[in-house]
């Protein structure tokens, strides 16, 4: 059995993860952490393929659909490990005069507040529901028994979010609701919001911003399941709508910057065409 071409992404990615933590300035302790933990991913992927080939076993073929679950996590959060000493902020001021244009002049800010809460709460459930749109792709694609194009979703899918993760370390920035506290935050106050925030304060990491990650992993399943799963139509097109939802989010809450949220839906299309061009070359068709 061959490794599958999701299996690669994760391959690649953990392999410049390794580069990146030999050349950044972190603690030899540090790097030297990260060079093994990204050594036994690797090998979880060769580890997953030959447990699978000894017996054609189901079993191993279905925890390979699911391995890339936790390590999502894990490559944001180690992300974090080479977040750099401090900040000049530079970008993060440019970023902000953006926000407030299209916040105040714009009228985004009136417009999601003139719905009392309604409108604000359906922002920050949203959020929230980026960590589930990998799972729930994935889900959707079983029930409708078609577990065979797990792989090329989870192919557009990791492209999308690691693309958006590898650049973490060449924009260093904070998020605006910390280099600007209290500064245009949402006049409406939910429940919701207080979950997020206390989510990102336990699990955020203080390297980057930019790209959102949150964006491009929220379009990334939402262009994946348009083009893989067409004749089921409403799944692309809810995850479609949440995803426009969680951008929208992202900058009404002061989550990211306007110019991350355009990063992340970059990073999304960047995948879209990386999957179809690779598609086409193999003969798979789109």
């Amino acid at each position: 059995m061959v490794l599958r071409r999701s299996e690669w992404v994760i391959i690649i990615y953990f392999v410049y993860a390794s580069i990146l933590a030999s050349l950044l300035p972190v603690r030899p302790a540090t790097a030297l952490a990260a060079i093994c933990v990204n050594a036994l991913v690797i090998a979880g992927c060769f580890l997953l393929r030959w447990a699978e080939s000894l017996r054609g076993s189901e079993f191993f073929s279905i925890v390979r659909d699911w391995y890339p679950a936790p390590l999502m996590l894990l490559a944001y959060r180690e992300m974090g490990w080479f977040a750099p000493a401090s900040h000049s902020y530079d970008f993060e001021r440019v970023w902000v005069m953006w926000d407030r244009f299209l916040l105040y002049q714009m009228g985004l800010k009136a417009l999601v507040e003139s719905t009392g809460s309604v409108l604000p709460s359906i922002l920050e459930v949203s959020y929230s529901l980026v960590y589930t749109t990998a799972a729930f792709s994935v889900a959707m694609l079983y029930i409708y028994k078609e577990r065979r194009r797990v792989d090329r979703f989870l192919f557009q899918f990791l492209v999308g979010i690691y693309l958006a993760y590898g650049l973490f370390p060449y924009f260093p920035s904070e998020p605006p609701r910390t280099v600007f506290p209290g500064a245009d935050f949402p006049a409406v106050q939910t429940v919701f919001r207080r979950f997020n925030w206390w989510i990102l304060g336990g699990y955020g990491i203080h390297t980057s911003v930019f790209p959102s990650a949150h964006v491009s992993g929220a379009f990334s399943a939402a262009f994946g399941m348009m083009r893989i799963l067409p004749e089921h139509k409403w799944t692309g097109r809810f995850l479609f709508v949440l995803a426009v939802l969680i951008a929208t989010a992202t900058v009404y809450g002061r989550y990211h910057y306007a110019a991350d949220a355009f990063a992340g839906l970059a990073a999304a299309l960047i995948a879209l065409f990386v999957a179809r061009l690779v598609e086409q070359r193999s003969g798979l068709g789109l």
